[in-house]
């Protein structure tokens, strides 16, 4: 089926019987080989994207750099200590969501059936598409062939039976490689991989597999579930022994089509621990203008308001409140967010991290039948009208209303669209 280098696995283009007709397409460092193109002196030398300062954490690490344990997420003064001599770019949002487009496009002139995971990520469904270009391998190939004569970078890809084992593969396949997992070998791949290969599976999971013995997904298929229910749990044994034998049911969603549970955020980390509440109450506001402006922007709204917070030693708290309509206005979410802070009891406590978001978002045309004839939240739903109107023409935050830049003197939110508690999570 495959060839093997070191940890890498990647097949031939023939491997293919036509019974994988699902490929998960990853692009290799996605930011650090757009920034990458731009700085071709570069490429053989470890190169981090991060924003310069105390608190800066890595965005992306090219290939060289994560052979120093460089990766995403990392403290940027731990990866310049890991690597001394790591060049350090400037990540630019804008010139990836560029490259994103046009990969998007490429996946949809071959299949509608096109789920993104991310703006590095997707699935494809190949099925309808063979008789026009061939079996799903040669798919793979003809789109990594293509990506990198329109953009110059490279990409893996994963090609199986299921979603599970299709992302698996193209994780196997790093860097610019190609897996094909027939069904019929399923097993055959998967087995020998370890357990951390599984999703779901992280620290905690697979310490408690260890102690019963279990370090690859062949171990875990063999284990009757009232055994593994004991140590993870039924739910998370149901699943594991599922993927275990490659069974994924879940098919490629369309574009078009809603992901149930999708969600919108933003965080900020300050360059300083932050206890005092008046800052940490506008930064939410800030955060919460922004979440209700990209709401509004993709044509959203959402019921149900959470906010993230975590303090200097990492322990992370959140909190999150259902309101009783979906809403996309910016003050109702930022007033539930500073009132979601005030009720978490770390007013006054060391804050190195702040977020907001809105979860369980849906179509705005939705809401159209809940609409009464009054609406409460009607001036600062033309506020935001006006507030986008300028950003639109001046650029973000240009503007921003008195609210975001001073802590109300009210010290509770007793807003008509609280509905009641919804989930708190320590």
């Amino acid at each position: 089926m495959s060839r093997q280098v070191a940890s890498r696995q990647t097949t031939p283009v023939e491997v293919d019987d036509g019974s994988a007709p699902i490929l998960h397409v990853d692009m290799d460092a996605f930011f650090a080989s757009v920034e990458l193109l731009d700085h071709p002196e570069l490429v053989h030398l470890p190169v981090a994207v991060a924003h310069e300062g105390p608190r800066s954490v890595v965005s992306a690490a090219n290939y060289p750099a994560r052979k120093y344990g460089v990766r995403s997420a990392l403290p940027l003064g731990v990866a310049r200590a890991r690597c001394p001599g790591l060049v350090v770019l400037p990540p630019r949002r804008q010139l990836y969501r560029r490259f994103n487009a046009i990969v998007m496009g490429i996946f949809t002139d071959v299949t509608p059936a096109v789920e993104p995971l991310s703006i590095d990520e997707a699935f494809l469904d190949v099925s309808g598409a063979r008789r026009l270009f061939g079996s799903p391998g040669r798919i793979a190939q003809s789109l990594r062939e293509r990506i990198v004569a329109e953009t110059g970078l490279t990409c893996s890809v994963g090609v199986a039976a299921t979603k599970f084992v299709a992302k698996v593969a193209s994780t196997q396949a790093k860097p610019d490689g190609l897996l094909i997992v027939p069904a019929g070998r399923t097993l055959e791949f998967l087995h020998p991989l370890p357990v951390s290969a599984l999703w779901g599976v992280g620290q905690a999971t697979a310490s408690a597999l260890a102690k019963l013995g279990l370090e690859t997904i062949g171990d875990v298929a063999d284990v009757p579930e009232r055994v593994l229910a004991r140590a993870v749990g039924p739910a998370a044994s149901r699943q594991l022994l599922a993927l275990s034998h490659g069974v994924d049911p879940r098919r490629v969603a369309l574009v078009s089509e809603p992901r149930e549970e999708k969600s919108l955020s933003q965080e900020t980390t300050f360059e300083q621990d932050v206890s005092d509440a008046v800052q940490v109450e506008r930064h939410l506001r800030l955060l919460a203008r922004a979440v209700a402006r990209r709401a509004r922007a993709a044509g959203v709204t959402a019921a149900t308001i959470s906010v993230k917070l975590r303090r200097s030693d990492f322990h992370t708290l959140s909190r999150a409140r259902t309101l009783s309509a979906p809403t996309d206005v910016g003050e109702t979410v930022a007033n539930m967010a500073v009132q979601l802070y005030r009720e978490s009891g770390l007013s006054g406590i060391p804050l190195r991290l702040v977020g907001v978001r809105m979860e369980h978002v849906r179509a705005a045309s939705a809401q159209a039948s809940m609409e009464v004839l009054w609406d409460d939240e009607e001036k600062w739903r033309e506020a935001d009208r006006a507030l986008d109107a300028l950003d639109g023409r001046f650029g973000a935050a240009t503007v921003k209303p008195a609210s975001a830049l001073r802590t109300p003197r009210t010290s509770s939110f007793a807003g008509p669209r609280t509905a009641g508690e919804g989930t708190a999570a320590g």
